[in-house]
């Protein structure tokens, strides 16, 4: 098994250090023909989602990887990666790759100082410690969209189809079972 995670910007090599854990072979996707290898599954990391955006059309790597991801490409995306991930955000005019049908808002828990871990049921899981910084949530979802873990009544986790979407960082923690739920969807 191979998993490519997105290496433009953002937290990417902590969930490379996550999947090595696991025994996982990784690949960084810094350029349109990493993408193009043979895959299995893909990370699109926390960070900063206005700038891999940004990065990832000016690299030539968003048609593709919209595409993959449309085509039944497993995907577990973060943070600012369920912000590219959704299909509309509520508090900014822009979307990105719009694969997930859910609305997010942006920086819902508010800036920096506003970054919190809390310790919550996702389902299938059990209680995991989520670490949310500048965190977003999910504001709706789609009839077809699985919620898997609210926080003070706010969605932070969903599955739809090919796409596992966390609000929090799952790779900033101790603990792997997200990654795990993640390898055994791929």
């Amino acid at each position: 098994m191979k998993i490519a995670v997105v290496a433009v910007q953002g937290a990417f090599i902590e969930h490379i250090h996550a999947l090595k854990k696991l025994g996982v072979e990784c690949v960084e996707i810094r350029k349109k023909s990493d993408l193009c290898q043979d895959i299995d599954g893909i990370i699109l990391p926390g960070g900063e989602s206005t700038v891999q955006s940004k990065l990832l059309r000016e690299l030539d790597i968003f048609d593709e990887l919209k595409k993959r991801i449309e085509e039944g490409l497993p995907v577990l995306a973060t943070c600012a990666g369920l912000i590219l991930l959704a299909e509309e955000l509520s508090n900014d005019e822009r979307s990105h790759l719009k694969t997930l049908p859910v609305v997010v808002k942006r920086n819902a828990y508010g800036r920096q100082l506003g970054s919190f871990t809390a310790k919550e049921m996702f389902k299938g899981i059990g209680a995991f410690p989520m670490r949310f910084i500048r965190a977003p949530f999910i504001e709706e979802v789609a009839d077809a969209v699985e919620i898997l873990a609210e926080v003070d009544g706010n969605i932070v986790a969903v599955r739809y189809k090919n796409q596992l979407g966390t609000a929090f960082h799952p790779e900033l923690v101790d603990d792997t079972r997200i990654h795990e739920a993640f390898l055994a969807m791929v």
